[in-house]
């Protein structure tokens, strides 16, 4: 391993790793700093609680990446359609990829398989030196470079250093970038369930005033929940029988799959908006986690932290000088800002609006589910947003 990149990426994670293998297959020395080794995969191992929706977008991203494949080889679950529906009336909305002309809308894949696929690539490229396990402590700016000190005392220069480190961002913290943060006062409480009729590969969610309830479907069958709730009921469901969960979960989907049959492993984790101002500085950028975290209900996080990966490659790619001026990550910041910031405001106002119990609300929103899905290129073209084609 030499001790000079281009680019030192802080966090090996879905995003950091993305990023890593866009920028190595330009042709640019990348050093990926990751703390952790995800445990190995085995398609015997029961599904992790931690998933995403992969989106076609993303999807592209990762083929781009050259890893989709690798996803796919361990296991990637498509989703075909999609169920929303309001729990105080009779508002519906359904797409189907069929009306699209794709072959899905997405698909359900574990955190671990994502990284995993991706460390591999990492692995396999002479571009990319990965140090695991292994941390940033901190860093220098010394013009035209930045020197990054790392926990176990190496250091390394490049010419720009970006954060890909998560929420409690290390990078972001050293640099002394402020963060904007709200409490929504809720958990989102995941586990994997089986159910008592098949999910017909449909992602299936109910909005209730208590926040929304999302059973998105498996390979083998079963169904990854995300419940998002009031913190305190969340704890209150974690401390549950199996039979009694399983017995409120099949009345909060309101039985749209039957039975709740059986639950493996329950967690909740807090909910939190974050948004860093700014994204950049001299020869830093953040990205994903680091940058931003939105509301979960509609699943869009990580897919706004692989389009930062992308939009960010694809700036430092078309640099004709310094890839690391204000110059360049400035074009990165104006890129992703406004998309960031939107799908963060629409998720905290679908929140509200759907937690609002007062009945002209509840018409409002029940009477607007119900012509969205009757207005077919409306609707498509939501779909087609989200999808990122």
């Amino acid at each position: 391993m030499q001790t000079q990149y281009d680019v030192i990426i802080a966090g090996g994670g879905m995003v950091g790793s993305t990023l890593a293998c866009l920028l190595g297959k330009s042709g640019k020395r990348v050093a990926v700093l990751e703390g952790h080794e995800p445990s190995a995969f085995a398609p015997t191992d029961p599904y992790d609680l931690r998933v995403s929706a992969i989106s076609r977008a993303s999807q592209r991203a990762l083929a781009e990446a050259g890893v989709w494949e690798g996803v796919a080889a361990r296991r990637a679950s498509p989703y075909e359609s999609m169920r929303v529906w309001d729990a105080t009336g009779d508002g519906e909305i359904c797409f189907d990829a069929a009306d699209l002309g794709e072959p899905d809308l997405g698909h359900i894949v574990e955190n671990r398989v994502v990284q995993l696929a991706l460390l591999d690539a990492i692995r396999a490229s002479d571009a990319i030196d990965l140090y695991c396990p292994e941390k940033i402590a901190e860093f220098t700016l010394e013009e035209p470079q930045v020197t990054v000190t790392l926990q176990s005392g190496k250091t390394l220069t490049a010419g720009l250093l970006v954060g890909a480190d998560g929420a409690q961002s290390k990078v972001r913290q050293l640099a002394g970038i402020s963060l904007e943060t709200h409490d929504y006062g809720q958990k989102g409480l995941v586990c994997v369930v089986k159910t008592e009729l098949p999910h017909q590969f449909t992602a299936w969610q109910r909005f209730m005033p208590s926040g929304p309830l999302a059973f998105l479907p498996l390979g083998d069958g079963s169904c990854s929940i995300v419940w998002t709730l009031p913190a305190d009921r969340a704890d209150a469901l974690l401390l549950l029988s199996d039979a009694e969960f399983c017995r409120e979960l099949t009345q909060a989907l309101d039985k749209r799959l039957g039975e709740v049959t059986a639950v493996g492993e329950r967690a909740a984790f807090s909910l939190r908006g974050r948004h860093a101002e700014p994204y950049i500085q001299e020869r830093l950028a953040l990205v994903g986690d680091a940058a931003h975290t939105i509301h979960p209900l509609a699943g869009q996080g990580v897919n706004l932290g692989i389009k930062d990966a992308v939009e960010l490659a694809q700036q430092i790619r078309q640099a004709s000088g310094d890839i690391g001026s204000l110059k360049v990550l400035r074009a990165y910041e104006r890129a992703r800002r406004g998309d960031n910031v939107l799908t963060q405001k629409a998720m905290e106002g679908f929140r509200l609006l759907f937690g609002n119990t007062l009945t002209p609300w509840k018409i409002l929103r029940n009477s607007g589910l119900t012509i969205v899905n009757r207005m077919g290129f409306l609707k498509y073209e939501m779909a087609k947003r989200a999808m990122g084609i």
